[in-house]
């Protein structure tokens, strides 16, 4: 009788004798294994976030159904250990197909069916049934291998699993999506799976199964292996015509990076002048066309006081920047841009740099590619004027940029006198966000004035003009120098303080880093229109 502490190798082909690698090269296959499954789940949930938005439930949902489906995908592989090592080839062959093409069949659902979510929710499914499969089979032919107690043996193959793990949950952000972008990446990663199975198959346990059998199963994963190295070599053309469906106008750059997708489309307007037009995760950051009336809001106001040291957060476009340089007698301009790439962008190409003016080419310019709220915790200089450009805060990576405690570490970065501008939203499409930024910058201490203007592009649009110093609110207004300006004047800003009855100030709470109240509320008004 077999002891209590050990595991029973399931009926089927005799035990057969195996070198001294065969064990090694298992547990390497269970590393590759652990390591692509962790990509999936991450590659999943990176698509919700560009193509949805809302990180946080875009990772509640993909972890909570894949974690779930592993459980049911454990359950249902338990008639297959009587067959472990065919049935793991076949897994690991379903699972790389599945699993390469989810991030392309997901995103063709978004551009042309517009069934993201119960799309989502069915890869999931599938991926998370075939991961959850895997480990049980692996123990048993790690059983077959050399027989262990149990602990020793669930030890062993955890322990290989979450390395695996860890590897694949670093090397997705930091190699794979860099060097191959998401739908490549994953189709990589399918490759892998695939050859995982071709390992198990053709090096460990060949001697225990019918020629034929071995034959087919390679022959399925060769064929595995050809659909995904036939999507890998038209997926930029896959991508290029998918992504194109999800903009009227034609798109003259685009490209995914470590934090956002960035596209640039260009058509004529009304006028017959070019409309330029930058989307960050399918939204709209501006239009070439009346893009002026924005930037001209958010950067002049600030720089009516003192400016000779100028901040600037977000605004990677350089279209704020455009309009502080030109003041004469701004001596210095730090610019903090998260993504390198939305800076490079503005720089290099053409119709961004044209519409910029070469902004980030000027000596007086400072560029720095960084986190905003873990640079100002490393700041020590202090700044005359700020600006702050962040896309709204409809994520929690974006709601601590309008939180309570980020406007004290930028208190440590301003001198008595210094004027603050923050764009802060639509207050007619989303009044509680915008009154709800207003009270987090009061709550940080700040005496603060509201105003509003008109984009075309963008309807009705707030801000918030701060000063450090809590009491008496800043005066709206121009410097007596400030160049010609295309929409703004005295009297435009008087107008621009008064709210129509139905969009004054609301009772809303202020945004924390522990109550991130500015994303409830701008997931919920946005989610109306």
């Amino acid at each position: 009788m077999q002891g209590r502490d050990t595991i029973a190798a399931p009926a089927g082909p005799p035990a057969v004798k195996h070198t001294r690698g065969a064990r090694f090269l298992l547990l390497f296959a269970v590393f590759l294994c652990a390591a692509c499954g962790l990509v999936y789940e991450l590659a999943l949930t990176a698509l919700g976030s560009y193509l949805i938005g809302n990180s946080v439930l875009q990772t509640s949902v993909v972890i909570s159904v894949m974690v779930c489906a592993m459980g049911l995908g454990s359950l249902a592989a338990k008639p297959l250990r009587h067959r472990p090592v065919g049935a793991f080839a076949l897994v690991e062959g379903v699972l790389a197909l599945v699993g390469g093409l989810s991030v392309l069949v997901l995103y063709a659902a978004f551009a042309w069916l517009q069934l993201y979510t119960p799309a989502m929710i069915v890869v999931a499914v599938a991926v998370g049934m075939l991961i959850g499969a895997e480990i049980p089979l692996l123990m048993t032919l790690l059983q077959r291998i050399r027989k262990q107690e149990a602990g020793s043996a669930v030890a062993d193959m955890f322990a290989v699993d979450y390395i695996g793990a860890l590897v694949g949950g670093l090397g997705f952000p930091l190699w794979l999506l860099p060097t191959f972008g998401q739908l490549k990446g994953t189709l990589v990663v399918g490759a892998v799976n695939a050859v995982a199975g071709v390992i198990v198959v053709v090096f460990i346990f060949r001697r225990q199964m019918r020629r034929w059998v071995r034959s087919a199963l390679l022959a399925g994963v060769t064929a595995v292996l050809a659909v995904l190295g036939t999507t890998y070599a038209f997926a930029d053309d896959l991508e290029v015509t998918a992504r194109q469906q999800m903009y009227r106008d034609p798109i003259v750059h685009a490209e995914t990076t470590s934090y956002q997708e960035i596209v640039v489309t260009r058509s004529t307007a009304f006028t017959g002048e070019p409309d330029i037009r930058l989307f960050l995760n399918g939204d709209l950051q501006f239009s070439s066309v009346d893009e002026y009336r924005y930037h001209e809001s958010l950067v002049h106001p600030a720089l009516a006081g003192s400016r000779a040291n100028v901040l600037i957060m977000g605004g990677g476009d350089g279209l704020a920047l455009r309009e502080v340089l030109r003041y004469d007698d701004v001596q210095h301009v730090t610019l903090v841009e998260l993504d390198p790439a939305m800076t490079r962008l503005a720089r290099d190409f053409k119709p961004l740099r044209d519409l910029n003016d070469k902004a980030l080419g000027d000596p007086r310019v400072k560029v720095v590619n960084a986190d905003a709220f873990n640079w100002l915790r490393g700041a020590r200089q202090h700044y005359d004027a700020v600006v702050l450009d962040f896309p709204d805060p409809d994520t929690a990576a974006l709601a601590k940029l309008y939180s309570v405690e980020f406007y004290h570490l930028l208190g440590q970065v301003l001198t008595p006198q210094s004027r603050v501008m923050v764009q802060s939203g639509s207050p007619f499409f989303a009044p509680k966000t915008f009154w709800s930024i207003a009270k987090t910058i009061e709550t940080a201490g700040y005496a603060t004035t509201e105003f509003q203007v008109d984009v075309p592009s963008f309807g009705n649009w707030g801000y918030v003009l701060a000063t450090p110093r809590g009491g008496t609110s800043p005066p709206l207004r121009l410097a007596a120098d400030a160049p010609k300006l295309r929409y703004l004047d005295e009297a435009v800003l008087k107008a621009a303080t008064v709210f129509p009855v139905d969009r004054r100030r609301q009772d809303v709470r202020p945004s924390t880093l522990m109550d991130p109240a500015v994303l409830e509320y701008v997931l919920d008004e946005w989610e109306n229109y």
